[in-house]
């Protein structure tokens, strides 16, 4: 009860029926017993599992009302969404919450970040973002949202909690089939507990009116109550039901390896050099790219053709970018050269360069081109800003000209693309003649996108100062040279 006798609008979990007792309550009623196991000759792939079902609950109701270890929120990128889940937790948590989000700095599709649950009953929402679905998408999409979900998961595991309450992740303005998007929830949820099961003891998904059939519809498929209704659910499994932990599986993915390449499954040895051999040179193993030493002749005479010098750039970067996540780079991610933080105020995500922590002449400057690919190479597929920082570089700090010629020949397309600004801030006048030298005779299409920044104030008109996380000696170095106006801004704990 609250003060003053007044009744609680939160629900305890442990008060809200489990999803096996209306089923045990219908057996009773009608005078039924389950199907012993030795009449079952075919095993569903999410087998009856007494265990697990016990966690599960099926709930009509507010996901912001639940009295649980944490809640899950669905939003968007900047986690700003106006949806009915959002709005309803933003409401009950008060306006805690909000300035909690804003030190968040966004969340990407697929991710799980945490907060406090503030006035609410949960300890701790989980925030993430669903994709949006469109049709041509879809394998994208379906990766997405299962991530969703499994990152909510691994959160609840991480911080050893007992209970978690789901909101529909996906929500009316993303698009996202309902009930496509109810097979992937239920069995990455199923598929954890079968795993992790002993570090979750409920698990809640609440639900609206018009999710609620839904969810009746599919639950038994995934969380069968009984060895009968696992096998009446059987046939209405879809033909995707991911693999081990869930994820869905995408065939063209798959390496697939035969015998004899170029010869069908069923040829017999007798027909020998009598088989109809027509089809060879259709296989995917036999559409070779080409004679390479031949291109590359071509490409010194300059007579490759502009899609065929596309194509050799790609695999290129291909190959870098193979090597740069093999490769241990963990001493380079140590230096905190490169890192990405908040959003400009157009939305786009801000990466960070500090060229003071780039030791050049000490550091294998191959690995610091692969880590930039391996941390660049998701975020250049939307548009982006860099902001580099020049405070306080000597020579030992400085990015010699081939080094970025080489880098901007070998990064894919999209880089070059997506990049909308670079923030130079506190420039030299020598780095300025430096920079003019290199985007007009080294490089092209990248001189209009050069800002140079003298203060940090400067830089805030385009970038929020709560967006960025900035190095202690930057703040202090700008302090003192355009007064202490920043000292008395925080500096990142990370750094």
């Amino acid at each position: 009860m609250d003060p003053l006798g007044a009744p609680s609008q939160f629900v305890d979990v442990d008060s809200l029926p489990g999803w096996s007792d209306a089923y045990e309550a219908k057996l009773l009623d009608c005078h039924q017993s389950p199907v012993e196991k030795a009449q079952v000759d075919v095993r569903s792939p999410f087998p009856y599992r007494k265990d697990i079902n016990e966690k599960i609950i099926l709930w009509k109701g507010d996901v912001a009302l639940l009295n649980c270890t944490a809640i899950v929120n669905t939003s968007n990128e900047t986690l700003t969404d106006k949806n009915p889940v959002s709005e309803s937790i933003f409401m009950h948590a008060g306006p805690d919450l909000k300035d909690e989000l804003q030190k968040l700095k966004g969340c990407r599709t697929g991710e799980a970040k945490l907060t406090k649950g503030f006035n609410l009953a949960a300890r701790f929402i989980i925030h993430t973002v669903g994709p949006k679905y469109k049709s041509r998408y879809r394998t994208a999409a379906e990766s997405s949202l299962y991530s969703c979900y499994r990152n909510v998961l691994q959160l609840t595991k991480e911080q050893a909690m007992c209970s978690i309450g789901f909101c529909v992740i996906n929500t009316l303005k993303r698009c996202y089939p309902l009930e496509d998007a109810t097979h992937i929830a239920l069995r990455t949820v199923r598929r954890f507990l079968e795993v992790h099961g002993e570090t979750l003891e409920k698990v809640v998904f609440a639900v609206s009116e018009l999710e609620e059939a839904t969810y009746q519809k599919l639950l038994p498929l995934y969380f069968p109550r009984s060895l009968e209704e696992e096998v009446q659910s059987l046939p209405y499994l879809p033909a995707d039901i991911g693999n081990a932990e869930g994820e869905p599986v995408v065939p063209e993915r798959q390496i697939r390896i035969t015998e004899k390449p170029g010869v069908p499954d069923d040829a017999s040895d007798e027909e020998g050099l009598e088989a109809d051999l027509s089809f060879i040179g259709s296989h995917a193993f036999a559409r070779m790219e080409g004679d390479v030493d031949k291109e590359r002749r071509l490409i010194l005479q300059g007579q490759l053709s502009e899609a065929a010098l596309q194509k050799q750039h790609q695999r290129n970067y291909n190959r870098w970018l193979c090597q740069a996540r093999a490769e241990d780079l963990s001493d380079i991610a140590s230096l905190k050269a490169l890192y990405q933080t908040g959003v400009d105020n157009c939305g786009r995500t801000v990466m960070v360069v500090v060229g003071r922590n780039i030791p050049v002449t000490l550091i294998d400057m191959e690995k610091a081109l692969l880590y930039f690919i391996h941390v660049m190479d998701h975020i250049a597929m939307k548009e982006y800003v860099l902001v580099y920082f020049h405070t306080l570089t000597n020579y030992y700090n400085q990015l010699d000209s081939n080094f970025l010629k080489k880098l901007y020949d070998v990064v894919d397309a999209k880089y070059k693309r997506n990049l909308k600004a670079l923030y130079f801030v506190h420039p030299t006048f020598r780095s300025k003649v430096s920079a003019w030298f290199f985007t007009t005779f080294t490089v092209s299409g990248l001189k209009d996108k050069i800002h140079y920044m003298e203060s940090l104030q400067q830089l805030f008109t385009a970038i929020p100062p709560e967006q960025i996380d900035l190095p202690p000696f930057v703040l202090e170095y700008d302090a003192r040279e355009n007064g202490p106006y920043y000292s008395s801004y925080p500096p990142s704990p990370d750094l």
